[in-house]
């Protein structure tokens, strides 16, 4: 039952990796929005969906006691639909179709928080043992990375199968392809996959009680600040890579290749960082990846990087590395809401994971503004030959931001609580108090 619940990112990842990666130049090309118009609204949808996510999770625990099951069972099909609906060509055009669009983001993001935050929230439910939770971490993270793949190859090639072009009615058909699997998935979870019996609730909690409790939770505070600083190092290192590559090595292709690897060698590491996850414990583990992590980053610093092999290795080695952070955060995550209820006496498992979403939208958009500032300082400028000084400000920019990023997140994961043998001792003393 840990690989079907495991299944369910794969269905998620199908609307979140074809909306990241398709949707914003669906609306520039295929729509022909005008691409600031379409940056911005995309980047208010995201902060709409934490917000969301925070809403959903605090409205989840005040009726956990019902499961999460039912959100999933509820919601799978009208999730499918809104995404459906994120694609459709709106009627008219101009101002009146940007903000059709933009209604229709808004609609998907909020049907996909409503539905993934109890998801999510499931994992504090589906096993109480911190090893398990590691297995769940690496197969979610094996069926996203799969989900990836699929969208990646599939969007336009099964859109132009069903309809024999690559206009807007190819990524519709795409879409409604993807929402069925999707869908069928999650039901397939809601329907199947057992809850443990829920701890007897507590009273309703308001959105500020909610955060009071989570604010006072040591072991989420450091966890998700942790991984707040690698989500921003990693993201400001992936929406570098085409840049230097296109104007620092002059290969463009080759830059589209390193992303790819990247996310290939990140899939193929995903068993070995579970495996040492489980065996050595969350925090020993994060400090196992990000320590070499810091080494490379800071020998990029001091070698000017011109040659395309060599750039390749090193961002496949980056990917690597961060791919383990990723699988402590979120096999570590779960286990905060049982050091939170022990510590403030509220157990809240759908708050802890819509904030935690929160965020990690946040994080996104902060890196993303980051590194348009940071072109901005180096004097960038669009599709022209970039100076000496420009580029040399890219490289530096590339391995202090993230360097920077990377060291803080050692500093906050040294004073998270959760120690390996903690939380077994938290949960077996929480199973005290209940009898």
């Amino acid at each position: 039952m840990l690989v079907l619940f495991a299944l369910g990112d794969f269905a998620f990842n199908l609307y979140w990796q074809s909306v990241m990666l398709f949707l914003l130049f669906y609306y520039t090309e295929a729509l022909q929005l005008p691409v600031g118009w379409a940056a911005a609204t995309y980047m208010a949808a995201l902060i709409w969906d934490g917000l969301v996510s925070l809403a959903v999770g605090v409205l989840a625990d005040r009726h956990r006691e019902q499961g999460y099951r039912r959100y999933l069972t509820r919601g799978a099909i009208p999730l499918g639909l809104c995404f459906v609906l994120a694609y459709l060509p709106p009627v008219g055009s101009g101002g009146s179709a940007a903000v059709l669009a933009f209604v229709t983001h808004l609609l998907f993001r909020t049907g996909y928080a409503a539905v993934n935050v109890p998801y999510l929230a499931m994992t504090a439910r589906v096993s109480s043992h911190a090893g398990d939770r590691a297995l769940i971490a690496g197969l979610r993270m094996l069926f996203g990375t799969a989900a990836m793949v699929t969208v990646s190859l599939g969007t336009v090639s099964v859109g132009r199968w069903l309809t024999g072009g690559t206009g807007a009615s190819a990524y519709v058909a795409a879409a409604a392809v993807f929402a069925a699997v999707g869908s069928l998935i999650l039901l397939l979870v809601g329907w199947l996959v057992p809850e443990r019996e829920a701890p007897a609730a507590n009273a309703p909690v308001s959105v500020r009680a909610a955060l009071a409790a989570l604010a006072a939770n040591r072991a989420f505070v450091t966890l998700n600040a942790a991984m707040a600083a690698i989500t921003i190092a990693s993201t400001f290192l992936s929406k570098s890579v085409l840049y230097y590559y296109k104007y620092e090595l002059s290969n463009e292709q080759a830059g589209q290749v390193a992303l790819a690897a990247m996310g290939l060698i990140g899939a193929a590491a995903v068993p070995v960082w579970t495996l040492i996850c489980r065996k050595a414990g969350g925090r020993v583990t994060w400090f196992l990846a990000v320590a070499p992590a810091m080494l490379l980053l800071g020998w990029f610093a001091l070698v000017a990087v011109r040659d395309i092999g060599t750039m390749q290795l090193f961002l496949v080695a980056i990917q690597l590395l961060l791919t383990g952070v990723h699988i402590v955060f979120w096999a570590m995550l779960p286990n905060t809401v049982e050091w939170g209820e022990r510590a403030t006496g509220a157990r809240l498992e759908g708050a802890v994971f819509g904030l935690a979403a929160l965020l990690q939208r946040s994080a996104i958009g902060a890196a993303t503004g980051l590194f348009g500032l940071t072109l901005g300082m180096i004097g960038y400028e669009a599709n022209l030959r970039q100076s000496a000084e420009a580029l040399e400000g890219l490289r530096l920019a590339i391995a202090f931001v993230p360097l920077t990023c990377v060291a803080l997140s050692i500093a906050l994961m040294m004073a998270s609580p959760l120690r390996r043998q903690a939380h077994a001792e938290i949960v077996a003393e929480l199973a005290q108090r209940r009898r």
